[in-house]
């Protein structure tokens, strides 16, 4: 047996011509064994697999609801192609890297490149761009207001965007300033300049920084005691049993500087003194009935007291109704309110009330249903046995929300539990006016006190609004051991969560 080793050109359909170095031929040319590495035939290319990175240019802008361009190169020049990792946020288009978007936050763009015969997949790269409503602001001072020595007053800046401004000032040695509400206390005569930033957020850029210019003079004529001060305001403190003061000291200092300031209570018997705004003294939660109000002092002698200022703070509630039929939406009512702890009183309750019916079945606070904006509080009514406020706020500026007519069982047009859960006017040609209210319960001793039981039983809503109808029959959440009855789809309120703001 011989066998002999000659280079064969072998061409067949589909295939590419290749030299075939190894043929074993025994009697008639039989392929046994082909091997093209073994035998050195060209075969096809090899793949090189050399690496390659993506690389993006600067973010663009991307105001809410706008697009911009996000552009990246791959090193190995091949064309790269886009997507959205964030596609609640923004959206993008794949070739072209025009990015839109849908909601403020942070869009996230990702950039790939397959790679080819010669090239490896790039390891994918991403761009973050923060989705601004307007991403530029600028700040704008009001006019400027008069400042005597030693003396102080207020400045007002507004930056275009309605963030709140921050105050500083760049001439510490005549004027200091306060950061946050622009009070101006003069130091010594001449230039006081006073600056305004806003920092931006989500939505707006850094604004660039304004100053204001206030000049001082020299005092002219006899020194005097010192004005009143102004812009007196109380709140509980921190601690407990505390209440503190704060003012805005007298724009007139009398030509001598202010030695310190004396605030005290009406009725009396609570005083403290300090040399600057705010002063912090004793006052036995709720500081039910009093009052306070301050005067300042200098060399001469005392100013006049200043107009009384009642105990105010400011909360947040959220209150949850449960609606069985509905899950895992809830009739959910997101507000605020401010508390008089002098008057023991509610004012502006507001804020906004979850339609469960409406939107997909998605659970706050992903969800898309309809939000009320109840905004009207036309009810305040004191509950002695449960200690604390029964506060109602309305969609309309009227109470009209449930049917009134006795043939419905109708009593009063709005109180929890009464009538039939029918829209107000049913049964009488009177279109419905689609009112909706909700009711919650404020402590008066302590507003963000956990609830009873039978506290909470006393909360309430009615949504007599398009998305929060059956029919003729309005969507209600009340409790049984509250109102007789529970809501005309089962819901009732399971939690309420007051804080002070």
């Amino acid at each position: 047996m011989q066998i002999t080793y000659r280079p064969i050109r072998l061409f067949a359909i589909g295939f590419p011509a290749f030299d075939l170095r190894c043929v074993m031929v025994w009697g008639l040319a039989v392929f046994a064994a082909i091997s093209l590495s073994a035998c050195g035939g060209r075969g096809s290319p090899s793949v090189k697999a050399e690496p390659q990175t993506i690389t993006f240019v600067a973010a663009p802008i991307l105001p809410l609801h706008g697009s911009a361009t996000v552009s990246a190169a791959a090193s190995s020049g091949l064309a790269v192609s886009y997507s959205s990792a964030t596609p609640a946020v923004c959206s993008v288009v794949g070739t072209s890297g025009v990015a839109t978007s849908k909601t403020a936050g942070i869009c996230i763009i990702a950039a790939d490149q397959p790679g080819n015969d010669e090239f490896a997949p790039a390891p994918q790269a991403t761009q973050s761009i923060t989705v601004r409503f307007d991403p530029l602001q600028s700040i704008s001072f009001g006019a400027a207001p008069a400042l005597t020595l030693f003396g102080s007053t207020t400045v007002a800046a507004v930056a275009s965007s309605g963030l709140k401004v921050s105050y500083g000032s760049n001439t510490p040695a005549v004027c200091s300033v306060n950061s946050g509400t622009g009070v101006v206390t003069d130091l010594a005569a001449g230039n006081c300049v006073v600056t305004a930033d806003q920092a931006g957020d989500v939505n707006y850029q850094v604004a660039p920084q304004v100053t204001q210019t206030l000049v001082v003079a020299p005092w002219v004529g006899p020194v005097t005691a010192p004005g009143t001060p102004t812009g007196v305001a109380a709140t509980l403190g921190t601690a407990p049993n505390m209440v503190t003061v704060s003012f805005v000291g007298p724009s007139s200092s009398g030509g001598s500087a202010i030695a310190g300031y004396t605030v005290s209570s009406n009725p009396g018997g609570i005083a403290a003194t300090g040399t600057a705004s705010p002063i912090t003294l004793p006052c036995v939660a709720p500081c039910s009935g009093y009052t306070f109000a301050v005067s300042a002092g200098n060399a001469v002698g005392s100013s006049a007291v200043s107009a009384p200022a009642e105990v105010l703070n400011n909360y947040s509630v959220v209150a949850t109704f449960l609606e069985p039929d509905t899950q895992p939406n809830n009739s959910i009512f997101i507000g605020s309110f401010t508390f008089n702890s002098t008057t023991g009183t509610v004012l502006n309750l507001q804020g906004t009330l979850s339609e469960s019916m409406t939107g997909e079945r998605k659970a706050y606070p992903k969800d898309n249903m309809t939000w009320l904006s109840l905004s009207h509080q036309l009810s305040s009514v004191y509950d002695s046995v449960l200690g604390g406020l029964l506060v109602t706020t309305f969609l309309s500026q009227t109470t009209n929300t449930l049917s009134n007519n006795p043939v419905y069982g109708g009593t009063d047009g709005w109180t929890p539990g009464t009538g039939s859960g029918l829209y107000y006017g049913y049964g009488t040609g009177i279109g419905n006016p689609g009112n909706a209210y909700v009711r919650i319960f404020v402590n008066t001793a302590d507003p963000t006190a956990s609830l009873t039981q039978a506290q909470l039983d006393k909360l309430a809503y009615a949504d007599c609004a398009p998305g929060g109808m059956m029919g003729a029959t309005c969507m209600t959440g009340t409790t049984k051991a509250g109102y007789g009855t529970i809501g005309s789809m089962s819901g009732y309120p399971v939690t309420q969560v007051i804080t002070r703001k």
